[in-house]
């Protein structure tokens, strides 16, 4: 089984926290729900079988980047990153200008969207920008073709400044279905 989609999206979690907070030699963590994580190594297991799997995967990556342990609470999995990891990710910084740049411009105070989608077009032709109906979100902006990276931008324009939300394709189509009850 691969577990590389969960380890680049691990990684692109913790280089978009540095970028925005800054670099520091610390410990970190990051939360996924199991429906995640099971899309991720594109499996169906349960919480405990998911925990088992989990640890062997935090086992192998602790050999490359830097100890990782995993834990769980119901359905939600805590990953728990040494400080070397943040070392790890901090040095391997290549290939991350485009979220570098995105930041960069929503944390400008006075940002307006029509300033974040010119980031997005500043690196490929084949930009998304779909206006959305919810009360979540205004727009979704995305990469066509994956190229810088596939999330889903999940935009506000909140007058004075723009948030955003960054989710995988997946995730982001779990967040937008109505659930049937």
């Amino acid at each position: 089984m691969s577990y590389l989609k969960l380890k680049q999206n691990m990684i692109d979690m913790i280089r978009e926290q540095q970028i925005k907070l800054g670099y520091r030699s610390e410990a970190v963590r990051l939360y996924y729900p199991r429906q995640s994580l099971n899309r991720f190594l594109d499996n169906t297991a349960g919480v405990d079988e998911l925990q088992e799997l989990l640890s062997g995967i935090c086992e192998e990556l602790s050999k490359t980047i830097g100890e990782v342990t995993v834990s769980h609470q119901g359905e939600r999995f805590c990953f728990l990153f040494s400080p070397k990891v943040s070392d790890y990710v901090h040095e391997h910084m290549e290939g991350a200008e485009f979220i570098q740049d995105f930041v960069a411009e929503v944390s400008r105070h006075g940002a307006k969207l029509e300033d974040v989608l010119a980031v997005f077009y500043r690196y490929s032709d084949h930009v998304h920008v779909e206006r959305v109906a919810q009360g979540d979100f205004d727009y979704v902006v995305y990469f066509e073709d994956g190229i810088p990276d596939s999330y889903r931008y999940c935009i506000t324009d909140e007058g004075c400044h723009i948030i955003y939300h960054r989710f995988t394709e997946e995730d982001y189509r779990d967040f937008t279905i109505p659930s049937q009850f």
